[in-house]
């Protein structure tokens, strides 16, 4: 498989796919890019798809189920493959794009997120025939026969953090179930997902089956209120799920998935494996910079270990510290935030905390142009304090002591939030303890701030509704049918 995207920094995908066509957007209004390494203009002229083209791609995608909804698994199935196996061959010109607004390091993320996106379709290509029904006996005179019928017109509203790695979490099911897909990536990180509008039409996709529309919140708000999208699965922030949620109840009771923030506990008890524990929690606090819905942003150590662990953790992340830099160098471990709006955010949060808690490590940020952060950690904060409570989406955590098991079950379900949670442990009664009571969608053992696509993937409060991957994707893009027949000779 060659490379055959025309798209480069100096070629940016600056329109809307739709119906297998490149297209202008129709509303006049645009969108512009910034780089986070410098702050330097990248785009001012990114298409913000409006009213009617949003209406454009719905119905394109309409007519498209028609069909779609029919055609063999065997055809579904090829169609994801090839994409897949696109988009692995077109990883560097994909992750490049990335770069350029996200700042990932292709180190640590670009080659990570890429190859995700891949595995996703590839994954779910998989599915295609073995989604079956169910089937029920005739003893009460009528044979039940259910069936996973697909929604229709489905779309997917990306965050800026994973532009790539989400698509493959959304489309794969939606597709491979047999439904239409319009794909809306953040306008902070527009131009890898745009980019697959090549590739999504050599893989031999029909017109409007897989469409690309870029823009805003506005763009957003169009579709998860659009009277034919007939379910929205968003990944962001809380704020924004809860009014997608509320403008798809107001408009046709489509579906939504919702993945969204997260404040997630790593608990380390007195007898776990030091090192272990210590990499764990200072990779997943840093990873994407720490703009990561499931990062270790709660640090909690059993007292007996608590200096040692304090000691292991503060030299992890200085040393994390030293990879901030540009993301285009292999070097780097870590590039900057996103944007401006993102640098100021953190730190604010990071000043305000210096309040709030003793500063251990960090707590400023890096050369005068771009938005680079180091890596912050508080120690000693309280449970009621700001930066113990709210989601930062950088890379700052709070670390703190406790003393007893019943004691860190409390600390570490008192948040609004429930979708990763980790402990480090060598008893594993007592992990299965902790796994049991921590209320969590996903819990670590000896781990913490994974996701696999072959388990269910989401949280609990105001951490989201719904799950992605594995089976229950498949489950979230479908309607259960149940054909009854009469079985009893009149």
């Amino acid at each position: 498989m060659t490379a055959t995207i025309p798209w480069s920094k100096e070629n940016l995908p600056k329109k809307l796919f739709i119906n297998n066509e490149y297209v202008e957007s129709k509303n006049s209004k645009k969108l512009e890019s910034r780089s986070p390494k410098d702050d330097s203009l990248i785009a001012n002229d990114i298409p913000l798809a409006g009213e009617e083209d949003v209406d454009a791609a719905v119905a394109a995608a309409g007519e498209a189920f028609k069909t779609w909804r029919k055609t063999t698994a065997k055809q579904r199935r090829d169609c994801l493959m090839k994409l897949a196996d696109l988009i692995d061959a077109n990883a560097k010109p994909l992750a490049e794009l990335t770069r350029l607004s996200l700042g990932a390091p292709w180190s640590t993320f670009g080659s990570f997120e890429i190859a995700l996106a891949a595995e996703g379709f590839r994954y779910f290509a998989g599915w295609c025939d073995k989604f079956t029904g169910e089937s029920y006996p005739q003893e009460d005179g009528f044979l039940k026969i259910v069936r996973n019928e697909p929604l229709g017109v489905c779309a997917g509203i990306l965050p800026w953090n994973g532009p790539l790695g989400n698509v493959g979490m959304k489309a794969g099911p939606a597709l491979a179930t047999g439904n239409t897909f319009i794909l809306k990536p953040s306008e902070k990180t527009p131009f890898s997902a745009l980019a697959l509008g090549t590739l999504i039409k050599e893989a031999g996709f029909p017109p409007g089956v897989f469409q690309i529309v870029t823009g805003d919140g506005s763009t957003g708000a169009l579709i998860a209120s659009h009277m034919k999208v007939h379910k929205v699965s968003f990944t962001g922030s809380t704020g924004t799920g809860r009014r997608i949620q509320e403008m798809a109840a107001k408009s046709n009771l489509k579906r939504v998935t919702l993945e969204l923030g997260g404040k997630s506990p790593a608990v380390v008890f007195d007898d776990a494996d030091l090192d272990n524990a210590v990499a764990w929690c200072a990779n997943a606090i840093t990873t994407n910079t720490g703009q990561v819905c499931f990062a270790a942003s709660r640090v909690y150590v059993q007292e007996g270990i608590y200096d040692k662990f304090v000691e292991g953790y503060k030299a992890a992340m200085e040393k994390k510290g030293k990879g901030v830099g540009d993301p285009d160098s292999l070097e780097t471990l870590m590039g900057p935030v996103v944007d401006k709006s993102q640098h100021e955010r953190v730190m604010g949060f990071i000043e305000r905390g210096k309040t709030q808690g003793k500063l251990l490590t960090g707590g400023y940020a890096v050369g005068e142009k771009g938005f680079y952060i180091q890596p912050t950690v508080f120690e000693g904060t309280a449970d009621d304090a700001e930066i113990t409570k709210e989601e930062i989406f950088g890379p700052v955590a709070v670390l703190n002591k406790f003393k007893t098991e019943e004691e860190i079950i409390e600390k570490a379900n008192d948040t609004y939030y429930g979708l990763m949670a980790g402990v480090f442990t060598q008893d594993i009664n007592k992990a299965l303890r902790f796994a049991t009571d921590v209320d969590a969608g996903m819990v670590g053992i000896n781990a913490i701030s994974m996701a696999f696509l072959s388990a269910p993937f989401g949280g609990t409060k105001m951490s989201g509704l719904g799950r992605e991957n594995a089976i229950d994707a498949l489950r979230m893009y479908t309607d259960r049918k149940t054909v009854f027949i009469n079985m009893v000779k009149q």
